[in-house]
């Protein structure tokens, strides 16, 4: 008897926390502060759900989720504090 197994373990946004709260490390898109849930699915149907532990940053352009230590809301040669609105950092004038 052979047994093929189809499915796996997900991560999706259960609620956000702060809208556009840093940038994407991967595309540098906004990225929101949320809570997450992990997502068994078997045959691409929802089985079992369980929160995860800390929040994520969560990027909606690529979907990914990273730490929000590793997302950096600040200018990238100047390393000053940048409100995440800005497209340019005030302080040197380089493209956030």
């Amino acid at each position: 008897m052979i047994f093929f197994f189809v499915g796996g373990v997900n991560q999706q946004v259960s609620q956000v926390l702060k809208s556009g709260a840093g940038r994407c490390i991967n595309c540098g898109s906004r990225a929101d502060l949320v809570e997450y849930e992990k997502v068994l699915k078997v045959f691409f149907v929802p089985v079992w759900k369980w929160p995860g532990k800390e929040p994520l940053m969560h990027c909606n352009n690529c979907n990914l989720f990273f730490p929000p230590a590793l997302s950096k809301s600040g200018c990238r040669f100047c390393d000053r504090v940048v409100d995440p609105e800005f497209r340019f950092c005030p302080f040197c004038g380089s493209a956030l």
